[in-house]
């Protein structure tokens, strides 16, 4: 089943663009980047892909500096021909296996204005240390992300989509909308899983495809320690990071006896995979917001779904009618935090959380989201506005009126008072509202003074 990516109408934009470059399309590996490039190739006169996985097209680039001399060797081997004239896509998948492929993306640019160029890599972050000349300002940027809940919805109840998008969003489609999440939720966002869930609706099939997809990965990313020790570090930080359920610690992490460096360094290399993230935590209720990497961050994983599958938690899910009170409320912080993260087209992005390490009193409010001059605390939370302790905290700090909590509840917006007094006004989004946070959030903003 063909799903209908938001990535899409971002590729046309930028074919469309007066100021357009060639493009770098970012993102983990299986999360769709050559399928939504063959499919965008439609609106093309003429589409030429290269494998840079393969050395007969990885060669192409190895010879010269020569755009031209590269592009008529292109077509010459596809026996097409160049017509400047035509709308032509040249598309470069696997673009981090040539360092020169990447280096030669300016000159593309540069003397060959007319042609189209998109270049994909999974793994690019291991190749730019490699670039000798890597082309900034000539190239521009979109990162891919697993499938998010509206594009699930495109797929599986297009009908509801068109609800989701409406603000505020009407009492009559909140059932069917948390159920159909609490089935993404089990489902993930890998593209390859939507898609066969979506032709069979076979649970115990998704599973045998994440199985494969995280073996796939294991293999990639180890092939990136700098020796045999690393690459065994490696392999058994990604077995345990998934088990990990709070904040970490590099020393110790996962009961082992490896040295504190030895696990950052292999986290990190998992971080640049992309497979799983450092969200470090942040202390200013202004900005700018700075992480705090002295403190202990939290894990996010590439795919909720994906961390289901590892924990074998897709049974104990069907049938749950409020995702905070599941798996200590963790499964669904992964979620929205994706849902988020899924919205963002810089590749450098990551949420943040928020602490405040006292003496007398810790709190930790568990996202914040960056609107204009205003930093706003989000929790994930089920229950009474009361139990929003650390919350209070920080409206009793921040310059601002405006919170929000996440839910299984219908969405409303209350006035609230903190403990010292403070009122404040508490937006009650449903949590399968991630993708909407930033209309929704304007949308609060401007309506409540």
């Amino acid at each position: 089943m063909n799903i209908k990516r938001i990535s899409l109408l971002k590729l046309e934009e930028w074919s469309m663009s007066s100021i357009r470059k060639p493009l770098i399309l970012r993102g983990a590996r299986q999360v769709g980047k050559t399928t939504i490039v063959r499919e965008f190739s439609a609106k093309f006169d003429m589409y030429i892909e290269l494998n840079l996985e393969v050395e007969t097209d990885k060669i192409i680039f190895e010879k010269t500096d020569d755009v031209h001399e590269i592009l008529n060797t292109i077509f010459l081997r596809k026996n097409k021909v160049y017509d400047k004239n035509n709308k032509n896509l040249l598309f470069l998948d696997e673009i981090q296996e040539s360092p020169r492929a990447i280096k030669l993306l300016r000159y593309f640019y540069e003397n060959v204005p007319e042609l189209f160029v998109i270049a994909a890599g999974s793994l690019l972050e291991f190749a730019l240390k490699d670039v000798e000349s890597f082309p900034v300002g000539r190239v521009q940027y979109m990162c891919l992300h697993p499938v998010n809940f509206m594009e699930f919805l495109s797929t599986i109840n297009p009908a509801a989509e068109k609800e989701i998008v409406r603000i505020p969003l009407n009492d009559y489609a909140h059932d069917i909308l948390l159920s159909l999440f609490h089935e993404y939720a089990i489902v993930g966002g890998m593209p390859e899983v939507v898609s066969h869930y979506g032709d069979s609706k076979n649970l115990s099939q998704c599973l045998m495809i994440y199985k494969t997809l995280w073996q796939s990965f294991k293999d990639d990313v180890e092939k990136y320690g700098v020796n045999n020790s690393m690459k065994e570090i490696i392999r058994f930080v990604i077995d345990a990071a998934p088990k990990e359920t709070d904040r970490i610690k590099f020393g110790n992490f996962g009961n082992s006896n490896y040295r504190s460096r030895e696990i950052g360094e292999a986290l990190r290399t998992l971080d640049k995979a992309r497979i799983i993230q450092l969200v470090y935590p942040v202390s200013e209720v202004i900005p700018p917001v700075i992480p705090d990497r002295k403190k202990m961050p939290r894990l996010q994983f590439i795919d909720c779904g994906m961390l289901c599958s590892i924990l074998s938690l897709q049974s104990e899910m069907i049938g749950i009618q409020d995702l905070n009170d599941f798996y200590r409320g963790k499964i669904v912080q992964q979620i929205v935090s994706q849902e988020i993260i899924s919205t963002q087209n810089d590749p450098h992005f990551k949420p943040h959380f928020w602490v405040r390490e006292k003496k007398e009193s810790n709190a930790e409010v568990d996202l914040i989201f960056h609107y204009k001059s205003l930093i706003i605390p989000i929790e994930i939370k089920s229950g009474k506005q009361g139990t929003l302790r650390s919350l209070h905290q920080f409206i009793e700090m921040s310059p601002h009126p405006y919170a929000i909590r996440m839910y299984a509840g219908k969405f409303n917006v209350t006035e609230s008072v903190t403990p010292s007094g403070k009122k404040y006004f508490l937006m009650n989004l449903p949590y399968y509202l991630g993708t909407q946070i930033a209309v929704y959030v304007e949308y609060f903003v401007n309506t409540y003074k």
